[in-house]
């Protein structure tokens, strides 16, 4: 089948080699257009469009779905699908129908739990004991289009948002081709998706990040691993503000909520319930350290609070 991949970060990378690899002709990629980064501010291919390229895949960067280049281009390219992962642009009517079996969407999560941009961060966040991927036929509505496939994945107890969703990215690309195979061969059964169970999950802001010591230990735990790598968790100590790296619960209620004792070997702070340990810790402007390496060259007075 000729197709037509869409996607745009590290994360839908396992998708496009896979389909790279499978009996599907990628006909081109469709990637958002490149990007400022660093402290140069110097123009950067997504690390889809840099792989693509590298494959010899022509690489469509639209500045908006509905350009009418973009269509005018992609209608003659005339694929039969188009599997999306993770692109970042909403596409309207007119992309929609363009290709014979639609848009086939690999989304991180068990829809219709946690549509939206954040699903495995606020799985994390919210206590989820199990998430999984979703393949799905697009439509105008947010991730609600009916269902071609699923799978679910256990969360661990040390799962950050960052290694829970590398491992969804690399089982969901198998989902991906499959539903493909399926809708190539014409047995694929496309199940609407129901009314109930429906979540959401709004892009995480700094604000969510802001680490809650009111909060029991468990919720701190899980807040500081849906927040790595990005947009990374953070406290404030006196006036310095520190970057926090998953923390290790305890059995033991010692210390206030907030309050932070260290030590030669650990630094430990009170939450709601039973105290944490903090792991790596990065102030402003420095690079990330063990906690007990910060609080070495940090003056932590006796009652000292994170806030």
């Amino acid at each position: 089948m000729r197709i037509v991949f869409a996607g745009t970060p590290e994360t839908a990378l396992p998708s496009l080699e896979a389909l790279v690899d499978s009996r599907h002709d990628v006909a081109a990629v469709i990637t958002r257009p490149d990007a400022r980064q660093g402290r140069g501010r110097t123009l950067h291919p997504s690390p889809v469009a840099a792989r693509a390229e590298e494959l010899g895949i022509e690489v469509l960067k639209p500045a908006r779905a509905d350009d009418p280049a973009f269509l005018d281009r992609l209608r003659e390219i005339g694929p039969a699908c188009c599997p999306i992962v993770a692109y970042g642009a909403l596409l309207r009517r007119e992309a929609l129908d363009v290709p014979e079996y639609g848009w086939l969407n690999l989304h991180f999560s068990v829809l219709p739990a946690w549509r939206g941009a954040a699903p495995v961060q606020r799985s994390i966040m919210a206590g989820d004991e199990v998430t999984g991927a979703t393949v799905f036929s697009l439509v105008e509505a947010l991730d609600a289009g009916p269902v071609l496939g699923t799978i679910t994945e256990r969360i661990r107890e040390d799962d950050t948002a960052g290694t829970l969703l590398d491992r969804l990215a690399h089982e969901g690309a198998r989902l991906l081709v499959d539903a493909i195979d399926h809708v190539e061969d014409g047995d694929a059964a496309a199940v609407s998706q129901p009314d109930d169970g429906v979540s959401y999950a709004s892009k995480l802001t700094t604000d969510d990040a802001h680490v809650d010591w009111t909060r029991p230990a468990f919720a701190v735990d899980r807040q500081v691993r849906g927040c790595t790598p990005a947009p990374g968790a953070w406290s404030v100590l006196g006036d310095q503000r520190i970057k926090l790296g998953p923390v290790s619960p305890t059995s033991e209620d010692t210390l206030a909520r907030g309050e932070v004792r260290a030590d030669k070997h650990e630094v430990r702070v009170g939450t709601a319930t039973t105290d944490v340990v903090l792991g790596q810790v990065q102030p402003t402007g420095k690079r990330a350290m063990s906690a007990a390496d910060w609080a070495r060259g940090t003056s932590i007075e006796p009652g000292a609070v994170l806030s």
